[in-house]
């Protein structure tokens, strides 16, 4: 099934448009992207997806947002395990720490992550978008 959920929520704009750039790499490949916000995905919704790309950006102190996305996603990640799975997001100061934390809880729960993160220092640049869409190829031919 090459049917892909990119599941984002964005404050700024940043990663929407990283959600976006992933939707157009799963359709250019073949794929079916649906675009989704935190609260019109849980587990039982996921099942209907072949993969998913998760996109957050890093808020507070290099968590995810707290309110919409964090809730949702702890609700359905020990339904994660063999599922395919990339992640995406921005931020504007730190490290990237939030998504390597990110990154270590899905591998914990056994997902079959299918490529590499793709973070974008506040507003996606060509590169971040390029790799963005290649995220999407990857899940969409995974």
């Amino acid at each position: 099934m090459n049917k892909v959920a990119v599941v984002f929520w964005s404050g700024t704009g940043n990663t929407e448009a990283m959600a976006k750039a992933v939707a157009d790499g799963v359709n250019g490949a073949g794929g079916e992207a649906v675009l989704l916000q935190p609260a019109d995905f849980n587990s039982s919704v996921m099942k209907d997806y072949g993969a998913v790309a998760f996109g957050c950006p890093s808020m507070g102190d290099e968590v995810l947002e707290e309110y919409e996305y964090e809730p949702m996603f702890a609700d359905l990640e020990n339904d994660l395990g063999g599922k395919k799975i990339a992640l995406f997001g921005s931020y504007g100061w730190g490290d990237g720490q939030w998504m390597r934390d990110w990154d270590d809880r899905v591998k914990d729960h056994n997902a079959n992550v299918v490529c590499d993160y793709v973070m974008a220092n506040e507003t996606p640049n060509d590169a971040d978008v390029e790799n963005c869409k290649k995220l999407g190829a990857a899940l969409a031919t995974a």
